[in-house]
Formats: C-alpha cells, sequence, structure tokens
C-alpha cells in the first residue's frame, strides 16, 4: 500500500524505515515541513513526492491513479487534530504518533472522526508492537503470575537534564513549549507510554491517579519530573515514575508486574527479555523468537531466530503490519485477524490524554486521587 508521511525530523527516519519492513507499505509521498525549501529537501533526500501543504497533498495525492492511500503524522501534538480529522476525512486511513493530541478535548474529536470515517487509525505505542510485551499480555491473560497486585513502570530520559530554554538550540524543540507540546511534557512524551504499557499488558487500565509533577531543572516552564500512584478498580495498585531531566540515563523504561503468584519483569535496554520469577521455583527467561511464544508475540517477531537482535524499527513495523491488515480486512469485507487489534487506536489515545489530564488536577490539588475519565 502507498503511504504518505506527515512531518519530519528523526521520527520520519523510523517511521519510512518501519513502513519498509513490514513489508505492507510503501512511502511515495511526503509534506516533510511547511516551509517549502525544507520540504522539497526531506522529499527529494528520501525519494518522494514532495508537498508544503496538507490539503494541496490530499487534492494532488486523490487525483492520481497512484496516490497515496494511508498516512503517517508525525508532526507536533498541537498539530495533530486538525490534520488527522483532514487525513481521515479524505477517506485514508492513518497512523499516528503519540499522544494522540495535545489535549483531551482534541484527542476525542479525533476519536469520533476517526469512527465517523470508517477508517483505521493505529496510535504510534511502538512498545505495543515489541514480542515480549506482547508475551507479557498472553502470561497475565493465561494467569501465569495469578490476580495482579502490583505494578511498578519507570520511564527515564536525560535528554532535557539541561536547561537549553532561550538558546537556538531549546528555540527548535517544540516539546518544551507548553502551547505546542501540552500541558505536561512528560507525561505526553513518556508518561502515556508507560500507561498503555500497563493497560496493554494487563488488559485492565487504572481509573485513579495521584501525581507529584514539577521541573528538575530550574526555571523551567515545561513539566520534566511526575510521581505517580496509580489505582485500578480490581484493587491492584501501583507506582509510575517518568522524568525528561535524568541526568546520565538514557530512554531507561522498565516494568514490573506483581502478582499473587510470581511476578514479570521487563526492561527496554533489553526489550528481547521477559523474566517470569514465579513464587517457588525457578525463574523462566522468554526471549524473543522461541518457538513457544503466544500467537502475539510470534506475530511480532520479524526475525524468526534467537539471538539476532531486533529493536525500534521492529515494533513500529509490527504496527504497520497490523494497520495494512485491518485495511485489507474492510476491503474485503471480512473480519481482520483478532491479533492486528491488539496494535493501540483512537480509543487508546483517548484514555493516555484523559490520564494526562487527571495527573495535572491531581498535582494541582496537591496529590489528592482524581479519576481518570474514560474513552467515552
Amino acid at each position: 500500500m502507498r503511504l504518505g508521511l506527515i512531518g519530519g525530523g528523526f521520527i520520519a527516519g523510523v517511521h519510512l524505515g518501519a513502513a519498509a519492513l513490514s513489508g505492507k507499505f510503501r512511502p511515495v509521498a511526503a509534506m516533510g515541513s511547511a516551509d517549502p525549501v525544507r520540504a522539497t529537501g526531506f522529499a527529494a533526500a528520501h525519494g518522494l513526492r514532495g508537498y508544503h501543504d496538507l490539503l494541496t497533498m490530499l487534492a494532488a495525492e486523490a487525483a492520481r491513479p497512484d496516490g497515496i492511500e494511508a498516512v503517517a503524522l508525525l508532526t507536533p501534538n498541537h498539530l495533530h487534530r486538525a490534520q488527522a480529522v483532514a487525513v481521515l476525512d479524505a477517506g485514508l486511513d492513518l497512523l499516528c504518533e503519540k499522544p494522540l493530541a495535545a489535549t483531551l478535548r482534541d484527542a476525542r474529536a479525533i476519536h469520533d472522526a476517526a469512527r465517523a470515517s470508517g477508517r483505521a487509525l493505529v496510535l504510534a505505542h511502538g512498545y505495543s508492537g515489541y514480542p515480549m510485551l506482547r508475551q507479557a499480555r498472553a502470561l497475565v491473560s493465561e494467569g501465569a503470575i495469578g490476580t495482579v497486585r502490583a505494578v511498578q513502570a519507570e520511564y527515564l530520559g536525560g535528554g532535557l537534564a539541561e536547561r537549553v530554554e532561550g538558546t537556538p538550540e531549546g528555540a527548535r524543540r517544540w516539546r518544551l513549549d507548553p502551547a505546542r507540546a501540552g500541558e505536561c511534557l512528560v507525561l505526553l512524551d513518556l508518561g502515556t507510554h508507560a500507561h498503555h504499557a500497563l493497560g496493554f499488558i494487563l488488559g485492565e487500565w487504572p481509573d485513579r491517579v495521584s501525581a507529584d509533577l514539577g521541573a528538575l531543572v530550574p526555571g523551567r516552564r515545561a513539566t520534566d519530573y511526575a510521581s505517580l500512584r496509580l489505582g485500578f478498580a480490581s484493587g491492584a495498585r501501583g507506582t509510575l515514575v517518568a522524568s525528561s531531566a535524568a541526568a546520565g540515563q538514557e530512554n531507561q523504561f522498565a516494568l514490573r508486574v506483581i502478582g499473587e503468584r510470581g511476578s514479570l519483569e521487563w526492561r527496554g535496554a533489553r526489550h528481547g527479555e521477559l523474566w517470569l520469577r514465579p513464587l517457588r521455583g525457578p525463574a523462566q527467561l522468554f526471549t524473543r523468537g522461541m518457538p513457544d511464544l503466544a500467537p502475539a508475540a510470534r506475530r511480532a517477531t520479524r526475525i524468526p531466530r534467537t539471538g539476532h537482535p531486533e529493536g525500534l524499527h521492529e515494533g513500529f513495523a509490527a504496527l504497520y503490519a497490523d494497520l495494512a491488515e485491518r485495511i485489507l480486512a474492510r476491503r474485503e469485507a471480512r473480519a481482520p485477524d483478532p491479533l492486528a487489534l491488539l496494535s493501540p487506536g483512537a480509543e487508546e489515545g483517548v484514555r493516555g490524554l484523559g490520564f494526562v489530564e487527571a495527573a495535572v488536577r491531581s498535582a494541582a490539588a496537591e496529590g489528592a486521587w482524581c479519576v481518570i475519565p474514560g474513552p467515552g
């Protein structure tokens, strides 16, 4: 299927590689920037048809017999609502970078547009495409650790550990501007990944939160630190710590799920491994490529043999493959492969923004418990 990109930067390279790796999509067009010179340069560098205006791109591609059939939306958060709705209204399927939008209101508008259009929307929580997170989900569902009692999530990065505001570099970082990134940088950028991963693995979403939010870097307007307590309707408890200003940390994402009969442990730095530690007996190590993994984990594995590394591009490729299956199923008037429905969509995006909004309200109320709104 022919793919168009909206947005450039580092993440565009990831999507270009992942789309091709999926074997389902071929990038053919891009609006790499609203600046004509930069847009032309981006398109030329990647051998794509180039545009610098979204509506022009959509109209021109619709008029071509070989026009785009789906879009990857990679722009700053505050642009997502208008651009996503335009893409969906044009009858195109969509893979949208997370978070779904900058605000809960905008996320709900995109959710409603996707539902009304009948087009597929996949949200780029790439970790849900990692085989070992899909294996963790299967183990929890099968009761391997019994009833879940507690969860712990940690997502630490050091990319904003130094104050860059007021410098040319800082001016380029749109994430430091709450008007463009949203009200809580660290939760929108990192916390929504952890929030989604927990809900994905447990099959249950936290329904309340108690939050401490702030900035580790003195004088920073954007929130770069979050410490949260999570509550679940089942009675499970949770903690989530995230920071984009943790000096010396390099994208350290870790999860622990503790049940009545054992626990699961996963770390992004060794993402091809998942530990199952039972209450009694030896620990068991699951690795990507093992022949007896759950079907969802096997489906997300791009390299079939153990010992060979996979990573970011392969995780995103799994999301593109799931999007393709949803599109083909609609075209062929059949039900999609249930495993293709594991990739997050607009509903999960609304849940993520509801989680952020509730955390902001809690922090403003000095950590009081606040209910997290559902997707409805």
